[in-house]
């Protein structure tokens, strides 16, 4: 087994055992805090010498969040809920939960209710993100969460302690922006699938660890040979793309993902922390300079010429959009997307995602349209 392989084999085995990584943590004796989409102050669980826990739903079958959610509710949220309730989470001292969307908003009112044993801590961002009022407000949000994490750990979060924390998650992005523009060049090392699992994976390691890991399998790949890719290569854009089944068609249909607008992926490490003085009013700005997600407030709407910059850059052929299922952000985002698109003459489709999914038999047979038509 070569090196590239034993590594993208590791990652593996840490995105889809997650549970193993959290037992781990507790025998250990470290706090772990879990965070929920989209975007939680990581840098505050780590500064307090506690691990960020990444929790984005799960391919799970769904009864006890039913009593709390409707059927209308996105599958991240109810499968998440639904995880807290059977206690699967219990090893964790909080959770925090932002309230950028209107599912959100009820899922931190019912993990309140429902889950006695994982504190909730909310996370609650402003609107109007570029004003300097909204960065104050962050800023004091972000205050609020700091002292309560202070006394979770019974660790001080000092400047200092919050600086390191913030270059060590910069150091990550940067790493993970390096990875994703190095899997774009070897497609024929790193499939769909494995590409999702060094992503995911992060979410359950420590970012040091991730880093030194992302950084090996990135030298690892740039010491082999390119080959050209005799497939499609597509740009996939979503709130996540996290699903077994549908990146194995994509591999089976000898498509590969050279970029992606994911707020599960790269949303997450395309924008650092930028430089300033006081670490919280870095963190705070941070939410402020972000573009093209679908949850932020965004009047001019760049995210379609983004997806179609990522298009050109890696000259791909198409896009696919992965509609997670209820998602109404996403929906409300699509149409101006599509607009976009078209006017660039890039071909794309749009994917329904739910971790309930059973049967992608339809998407399976869009795949093979889209593949088609591009092929032709």
């Amino acid at each position: 087994m070569s090196r590239v392989a034993g590594l993208l084999e590791e990652f593996g085995k840490i995105a889809s055992s997650p549970m193993n990584r959290l037992n781990e943590y507790a025998s250990e004796g470290k706090k772990a805090i879990g965070c929920m989409p989209i975007y939680c102050p990581e840098e505050l669980v780590y500064a307090a010498d506690m691990v960020p826990f990444g929790i984005w739903g799960a391919e799970k079958e769904v009864s006890q969040a039913k009593e709390y959610f409707p059927a209308f509710i996105c599958s991240i949220l109810q499968t998440s809920l639904e995880m807290g309730l059977r206690g699967d989470l219990d090893q964790l001292s909080a959770v925090m939960i932002p309230v950028l969307c209107d599912s959100l908003k009820c899922m931190g009112q019912n993990w309140k209710q429902g889950v006695k044993n994982v504190e909730f801590i909310p996370v609650i961002h402003p609107q109007n993100r570029k004003m300097e009022a909204g960065v104050e407000f962050l800023k004091t949000q972000y205050t609020n969460i700091k002292n309560r994490l202070e006394e979770i750990s019974g660790n001080e979060i000092t400047d200092d302690k919050l600086k390191a924390a913030i270059d060590v998650y910069n150091e990550h992005r940067k790493a993970m922006r390096e990875f994703v523009d190095t899997a774009a060049q070897y497609p024929h090392l790193i499939t769909p699938a494995q590409r999702s699992a060094v992503i995911k994976s992060g979410y359950f390691m420590e970012k040091p660890e991730h880093t030194k890991m992302v950084r090996e399998i990135v030298k690892e790949c740039n010491a082999q040979p390119q080959k050209e890719w005799d497939g499609l290569k597509v740009v996939t854009t979503g709130i996540i793309a996290d699903s077994p089944s549908i990146l194995k068609i994509l591999e089976e249909h000898k498509i590969a993902v050279v970029a992606d607008d994911i707020a599960h992926e790269s949303r997450q490490f395309r924008t650092d922390v930028p430089n300033c003085d006081d670490p919280m009013e870095a963190l705070a700005r941070q939410l402020s300079v972000m573009e093209g997600c679908s949850v932020l407030y965004d009047p001019d709407k760049k995210r379609g010429d983004m997806i179609v910059d990522q298009v050109k850059k890696h000259d791909a052929d198409g896009v696919i959009v992965l509609m997670t299922k209820f998602c109404d952000p996403e929906e409300y985002d699509y149409p101006i997307m599509k607009k976009s698109f078209d006017k660039h003459e890039i071909p794309s489709i749009m994917i329904e995602i739910d971790q309930q999914m059973r049967n992608y038999e339809q998407a399976r047979t869009m795949v093979q349209t889209f593949s088609d038509m591009l092929s032709n």
